[in-house]
């Protein structure tokens, strides 16, 4: 262990815009009604935060039925299909919804487009929630690709009129091989006016990019959950560099860091400070020597909270 020297991190990494206003509106929503507060799936795939939030009165669940009468309701950040929506008014609960604006923008594109009569080619993973809220955002006519020969076995039932949206926390680069695909089969097709990846997604995989060549192993702290966690461990993997993700400092196994000089560190856009915190101190323990952060985009989006929550 004698060899490890330095942690370089990665510049983004951790709480993107999405995430910081979700999190916003659970607390908010505890501050202002007490608990509990229910909530509707995970609010951001981050087991510490979820943790965090459930000891401060948060009730995390799946099915409507487990909400009583006249409690208060936080959609997740991840977005939900209509037949929830609908059926949540239906019942009079108090809503807020969390969803991020980006998902969002996907879903107005979706009920934009569908009203011009477009069916729909979805790049996502299956029974992931966002891409289960986007694909409910209509009864029919959303067809999902999840690789390059998903493409060859989708039918719509035309084509003339035909539309791709992605989930917003895929890998750039696999998603532009699945719409070389798309196009190829499709060549009519209409690609979204601006990438549906989200900025924060894509500003983190182009930050492990540049990270990646420089080390000699990466660290991602993210939750098995968390798809975008996930994409940048894919990412470091595919540029060469052994690459590992952890949802706290005591998953960190000191075999990964044998005669490693370099140690590159990064989160996901659910994931805390405060854990990458615990993880810098977890590797000088094991015999880091110093920090340094490279250069990287820096990010000043915000999204403001729902009505009714804002401190007016």
């Amino acid at each position: 262990m004698a060899d490890l020297q330095e942690i370089l991190l990665a510049e983004p990494r951790g709480f993107c815009a999405g995430v910081d206003r979700a999190i916003d509106i659970v607390e908010h929503a505890l501050a202002k009604f007490g608990s509990p507060i229910y909530v509707r799936h995970e609010i951001v795939h981050n087991t510490h935060v979820v943790d965090d939030l459930r000891s401060r009165g948060a009730i995390f669940i799946e099915d409507l039925n487990d909400v009583p009468e006249g409690a208060t309701l936080v959609f997740s950040a991840h977005g939900v299909p209509k037949e929830v929506e609908h059926e949540a008014v239906r019942r009079g609960f108090r809503i807020f919804d969390a969803t991020c604006p980006l998902v969002t923008k996907v879903h107005v594109e979706v009920a934009k487009l569908h009203k011009e009569g477009y069916e729909f080619i979805m790049i996502g993973h299956k029974g992931h929630p966002e891409v289960e809220g986007t694909m409910g955002q209509l009864p029919h006519g959303i067809h999902l690709v999840e690789d390059a020969d998903d493409v060859w076995k989708v039918s719509p039932s035309q084509t003339a009129l035909l539309a791709v949206v992605t989930q917003t926390t895929l890998s750039v680069d696999d998603a532009a091989d699945i719409m070389t695909a798309v196009k190829k089969r499709f060549p009519q097709v209409r690609e979204p006016k601006q990438q549906d990846i989200c900025y924060a997604t894509q500003n983190r995989q182009d930050a492990i990019k540049v990270l990646s060549p420089q080390v000699d192993v990466v660290i991602v702290v993210g939750s098995p959950s968390s798809s975008n966690s996930n994409r940048l461990r894919d990412v470091a993997a595919k540029y060469g560099t052994p690459s590992y993700m952890v949802d706290h400092a005591g998953e960190l196994d000191p075999a990964w860091l044998n005669g490693k000089q370099r140690i590159g560190l990064t989160a996901g856009a659910s994931a805390p400070d405060i854990l990458v915190q615990q993880v810098i101190s977890r590797l000088r323990e094991l015999g880091a020597t110093s920090v340094r952060t490279l250069d990287g985009v820096q990010e000043t989006v915000k999204f403001p909270l729902p009505k009714g929550l804002r401190n007016d």
